[in-house]
């Protein structure tokens, strides 16, 4: 269960702070759906669990890449 005052969902500034890369690039990773989003409103914001999942795939193809290599 999440703690009520860890936050559920970014905005794309707070989510690119986290994965230390610009909006820029984040919202270049959106458009190839490697990040997912949702909007309320005119907002678009960022699941932390997105941002999660995108570390985690990141690390594993970095694993396989090793694997390959040898």
């Amino acid at each position: 269960m999440t703690n009520s005052s860890e936050k559920l969902l970014l905005d794309v500034k707070e989510a690119a702070g986290l994965l230390g890369i610009g909006r820029t690039n984040l919202y270049s990773l959106i458009k190839k759906g490697l990040i997912d989003t949702v909007q309320i409103g005119d907002r678009r914001l960022v699941p932390v669990n997105s941002v999660h999942e995108f570390v985690e795939r990141l690390r594993k193809e970095k694993k396989i890449a090793f694997i390959k290599q040898r």
